[in-house]
């Protein structure tokens, strides 16, 4: 009888020890457990796990004007986005080289570039509007033309049909004349000088129209070419001319201010049509960020350069009059019909209404 009553009641024990765990001891329905709030832990998952992690390669080192600029970018996504939105920053080629990084943003390998106007004039002509000698007479007009609809920002929608999407601009300032002959401070005195440019196009002709020639020199050559005279002068910004020297082979630096280096921030257009509408307002209010920063930094560092340069005792540097200028400007000028027809004239417009709107502000 007694072995019965057992069989009996294992089976009800079992079933009630059951329940009692899929109960979660018994608590009421919707009731936190103990160890945390799930609902908590749950949102928190999926914040993490909707984050969009970008890519931004450069190929210059974090401490220059540009490389500072795309990382205070990289800071401002995060913040503006609250963490949706966190861009990862590869520098000094650590992931592309300049030639590869174009066709990593179009295959959706990275997503952020900052290439020269130099590497985009491939994909559209109008970005040589900023090869153009003389046409630019200060930072703030190229800082207006930068932010028109008339003139950069019409620029950076031409990339559209290739797939990319223009967000802004970064600053590598103006370029100036260097010989180791004389002083350049007339059309005249370029007569006869062979001078180091990038081959072809706008930065050819410019030579061309102040009596002298050209020749392309891979970068990393220019300072023995100058230094053995193969050529007798060469055009750079500032930073370039200090850092990598050039003023000790070329006793003679005229601040000219003739030509610019500048940068686009780029994106993959299809990629970004995809962020949430507040994520890419974020990226593009970032983006303007960065180019003021650039522009205010790479005047700063310009200075700073300029400086360094007339302390080295080893040049002699001349910063050519309103006068002086405006006959460099006269003697480009031939040739601008020419360019125009190139970029085109509603650009050449965009920026000569630039200049004006500048000394307005004089």
């Amino acid at each position: 009888m007694l072995f019965s009553k057992i069989r009996f009641l294992v089976p009800i024990i079992l079933i009630s020890f059951l329940l009692a765990a899929c109960g979660g001891g018994g608590g009421q329905k919707g009731q936190p457990q103990a160890g945390g709030k799930p609902e908590e832990k749950k949102q928190e998952q999926a914040a993490k796990t909707q984050q969009i992690v970008a890519k931004f390669p450069h190929v210059v080192a974090p401490d220059t004007p540009k490389g500072k600029a795309i990382s205070l970018f990289a800071k401002r996504v995060e913040e503006k986005t609250q963490g949706k939105m966190k861009v990862e920053v590869f520098p000094s080629s650590q992931l592309y080289g300049d030639a590869e990084e174009m066709e990593a943003l179009l295959a959706g390998n990275c997503h952020f570039i900052a290439p020269s106007s130099t590497k985009v004039v491939q994909l559209n002509p109008s970005f040589q509007i900023f090869d153009v000698p003389f046409l630019f007479d200060s930072e703030e007009a190229v800082k207006i033309f930068w932010n028109d609809p008339n003139g950069g920002q019409a620029m950076q929608k031409k990339l559209e049909p290739k797939g990319l999407m223009g967000l802004g601009f970064l600053c590598s300032g103006f370029k100036q004349l260097f010989s180791s002959r004389r002083p350049l401070l007339t059309p005249e005195d370029c007569k006869g000088l062979k001078f180091r440019a990038a081959a072809g196009g706008i930065l050819t002709e410019q030579f061309q129209a102040l009596g002298a020639t050209s020749v392309s020199i891979p970068f990393g050559e220019v300072y023995t070419a100058l230094q053995q005279k193969t050529v007798d002068g060469s055009e750079n910004n500032l930073a370039n001319i200090y850092t990598q020297k050039f003023y000790e082979v070329c006793p003679y630096l005229t601040i000219t201010n003739h030509g610019r280096f500048d940068y686009s921030i780029i994106t993959n257009k299809k990629w970004f049509e995809g962020l949430p509408a507040d994520v890419q307002n974020a990226v593009r209010e970032a983006a303007r960020e960065a180019q003021e920063f650039s522009q205010q930094e790479q005047i700063r560092q310009d200075n700073e350069y300029l400086e360094k340069i007339k302390q080295s005792g080893k040049v002699q540097v001349f910063e050519l009059t309103p006068e002086q200028r405006a006959a460099f400007r006269k003697a480009e000028e031939a040739y601008y019909p020419k360019w125009e027809e190139r970029i085109g004239k509603d650009l050449f417009d965009a920026a000569r209404e630039a200049n004006e709107a500048a000394k307005q502000k004089k």
